[in-house]
């Protein structure tokens, strides 16, 4: 009773909080007639228009919490949002009227221990406080039997439910055959066959054949809806050889990236630091006389190397051990030199060389850059009057011949991502084209801008026979492969069937020992581990795949085992199941609770909630 009645306590903290982040936030049913109360009635308890308000008003706020963007009332309702909240409420009062009706409550006594252990009433001697009792209730526009009342409601629909659920389990024999499935273990034997592996080559294929096959499959040869679409482009590329950069702007682009183009030399250091100036002597004595490493002094002090590890630094971020460390070879431990954190041995482990790119020669890279983007500006001014010469009546072939843009077509669909489809920009636009549709300009992701008209929208068709040769071909042979290698495997099967070898057969056997269903086997087709788990043993199976068949031979089947990994399976599993049944037995429970209750709702109450959300 005890662990229930903390769980009770903290769900009226929350419930409290809620309640005060509500009232503090301003809301309230203040535009509705006082004549107005209630939005439905079940059994002999209402659902009052506060408390639906509240609470829907708290599921917007979750909602918007998770997804970190504002949801507008009309998005809530349009996911239903408002009639889950009134459904959840006309459950709850349903409960609330059973446990009435059957008189199961709690006492005062029980009642006060719970309000009294809600820390948000509590004042800073830990204690009690009435006066912040009342003033938090008021805040939340609650009164005190108001809040009394809902705390007793909650605290007995938690005894029903409890009631309800307690003796529920699921049988134990159904967990058992479920960790029994996944942990049972075959071993198999099995080997591939590919089309090198046929005793005679497929022949090539006839125009009778090709024909034939192209009839009896229209479906593998089908192309797929496109638009007919004419477009006009133009890039920054094209507008190159109308720009020109002048040496200043060179000098000022070379200059604002001077860091990118001059970098001083760094170097890869560790840095072990001591307590004080004598037990780094010591340790640099130790590498000088005693022979040990740096590795030691670090693992001795308890460290490891990522500890230590500074990264590449520059000969300014060392300070004063900056022109000791920047004149050491590679391996070298220098010191004990002055650090900002004490005495400090350094070992240098690799040089990253300076960098100095002149101006000539980062010349060619700063010209494309500033070529780039004043072409790219240029693209912009010029696609305002393109796109006024469009809105005044002109073509698009009109515009390819009196500018610089291109003239081109292009058959999309929803695959197309060659040429002017590779740009996401048009993908998007070209889906959402029409015949109604006028060309315009716009832009691309590159700075590049665009037109387009629909020429012609084509359904689903299938490709003419000569278009579609080659693939008719492709798949015949495909056809034939996969056919000569089933009957292959057919006649393999029966030797193995018969006690013939794998090895015997001039097969390459592959052995599994003791594998789950959860294993991954390459080389193996689609479905193979399915056919595996569903053999017998000494069962001789043929599972097709791509150009290729695998034949298979079940060789035993090894039972789950009462070890550790399956014995916690089994907790867990049993767990669920149990949780899981008690939920849906409450839930049927609770829907003959809710029929028997008679709910009742007032629309016209809760529209006028609703015109109180933006």
């Amino acid at each position: 009773m005890k662990a229930k009645g903390n769980s009770l306590t903290k769900t009226a903290v929350w419930i409290l909080m809620g309640l005060l982040i509500l009232g503090l936030g301003g809301f309230g049913a203040v535009n509705l007639s006082r004549n107005v109360r209630t939005v439905g009635v079940v059994g002999d308890k209402e659902i009052s228009v506060d408390q639906y308000a509240r609470e829907l008003q708290q599921q917007i706020r979750s909602i918007e919490t998770q997804t970190g963007e504002t949801l507008p009332f009309q998005q809530a309702q349009a996911i239903g949002l408002d009639r889950a909240v009134l459904q959840r409420l006309v459950r709850l009062r349903s409960l609330d009227n059973e446990t009435d009706q059957m008189g199961l409550s709690i006492g005062d006594e029980n009642l006060r221990e719970r309000i009294v252990a809600i820390p948000a009433f509590q004042g800073v001697s830990g204690d009690f406080d009435r006066e912040g009792y009342r003033f938090a209730l008021q805040q939340a526009g609650l009164s005190e039997a108001e809040f009394e009342t809902s705390l007793r409601e909650e605290a007995a629909r938690t005894l029903l439910q409890g009631a309800i659920t307690g003796g529920v389990v699921m049988p134990d024999a159904y967990a058992k055959t479920l960790v029994d499935y996944v942990g049972q273990q075959r071993s198999f034997t099995w080997a591939a066959l590919t089309e090198a592996d046929l005793t005679a080559p497929v022949p090539a294929p006839t125009d009778a054949d090709l024909t034939a096959y192209y009839e009896a499959n229209p479906d593998q040869f089908m192309l797929p809806a496109s638009k007919s679409i004419t477009y006009i482009i133009l890039t920054p590329t094209d507008l190159l050889d109308e720009v020109e950069i002048s040496q200043e702007d060179l000098q000022q682009a070379y200059d604002d990236r001077s860091a990118e183009y001059i970098q001083p030399e760094r170097r890869l250091v560790e840095r072990l630091v001591f307590a004080n100036q004598e037990a780094a002597d010591q340790a640099a004595a130790a590498l000088e006389v005693s022979g040990t490493t740096f590795d030691a002094l670090v693992e001795d002090r308890g460290l490891t190397l990522e500890d230590v590890d500074l990264g590449d630094v520059g000969r300014e971020e060392l300070g004063g051990a900056g022109e000791a460390v920047f004149t050491a070879d590679v391996g070298d431990v220098v010191g004990p030199l002055p650090t900002n954190l004490g005495p400090a041995l350094f070992r240098v482990n690799g040089v990253l060389p300076s960098l100095n790119t002149t101006f000539e020669e980062a010349l060619p890279a700063l010209q494309q850059d500033l070529a780039g983007d004043s072409a790219a500006r240029l693209v912009e001014v010029r696609a305002r009057d393109l796109d006024d010469q469009l809105a005044g009546g002109a073509t698009l072939e009109q515009l390819a011949e009196e500018s610089k843009m291109k003239l081109g077509t292009i058959d999309w669909t929803q695959d197309s991502s060659e040429d002017i489809a590779a740009y996401a920009g048009f993908r998007e636009a070209a889906a959402g084209l029409s015949a109604e549709d006028f060309p315009k300009i716009a832009q691309l992701e590159d700075g590049s801008v665009f037109a387009m008209r629909l020429d012609d929208t084509l359904p689903e068709r299938p490709n003419p026979f000569e278009d579609a040769r080659g693939l008719v071909v492709e798949d015949w042979t495909a056809d034939q492969v996969t056919q000569a290698l089933n009957a292959q495997a057919e006649a393999l099967k029966a030797e193995l069937e018969n006690g013939t070898d794998f090895e015997a057969l001039g097969l390459t056997p592959v052995v599994q020992q003791n594998l789950t269903r959860d294993a991954v086997i390459n080389g193996t087709p689609q479905g193979f581990l399915a056919a595996v788990f569903d053999a017998s043993p000494e069962d001789i199976r043929i599972v097709e795949g791509d150009n290729s068949v695998v034949i298979l031979r079940l060789d035993s089947v090894t039972e789950a085992t009462e070890n550790t990994q399956n014995q916690q399976l089994l907790v867990q599993l049993t767990n669920q199941l149990n949780q899981q049944l008690g939920q849906d037995v409450f839930a049927l429970y609770s829907d003959d609770v809710m029929r028997r209750a008679g709910p009742q709702v007032d629309q016209q109450a809760v529209n006028a909630v609703h015109v109180n959300f933006p």
